[in-house]
C-alpha cells in the first residue's frame, strides 16, 4: 500500500533552516514526480515544489524560489525540501503527494517559524 511519511518539521526562528523529508513506500518511487504542499492556519493548501522523477526538472513556487530546493534520492525512495531564510509566513503543515491512479498524501509535517 502507498505510505508517504513525512518528517523534519520544527520550530525555527526566522532566517533558520530546515530539512524536511518525505519517505515513500507502495509504488515505484523513482517512475513519479513528486511535490510538496502546504497549508496554513485558515487558508488552502498551496503548491510549494515539483519535482520529475529523474530529479532532473523542478518547479518552486514564486513565494518560495531562491530559499528552498526540493531534491530526491532515488536509491532512499525520499524526497526532500531543504528550507532557508524562513519567514514567519512560512508557518504551516508541509505535505508531500504523489499522483498514481489517485492522489496520495502524507499526514504531514508541522513547520512553525516564530521569534
Amino acid at each position: 500500500q502507498v505510505q508517504l511519511v513525512e518528517s523534519g518539521g520544527g520550530l525555527v526562528q526566522p532566517g533558520g533552516s530546515l530539512r524536511l523529508s518525505c519517505a515513500a513506500s507502495g509504488f515505484a518511487f523513482s517512475s513519479y514526480s513528486m511535490r510538496w504542499y502546504r497549508q496554513a492556519p485558515g487558508k488552502e493548501r498551496e503548491f510549494v515544489a515539483y519535482i520529475s522523477p529523474g530529479g532532473d526538472a523542478t518547479n518552486h513556487a514564486d513565494s518560495v524560489k531562491d530559499r528552498f530546493l526540493i531534491s530526491r534520492d532515488n536509491t532512499k525512495n525520499t524526497m526532500y525540501l531543504q528550507m532557508a531564510s524562513l519567514k514567519p509566513e512560512d508557518t504551516a503543515v508541509y505535505y508531500c503527494t504523489v499522483k498514481l491512479r489517485t492522489d496520495y498524501w502524507g499526514q504531514g509535517t508541522q513547520v512553525a517559524v516564530s521569534s
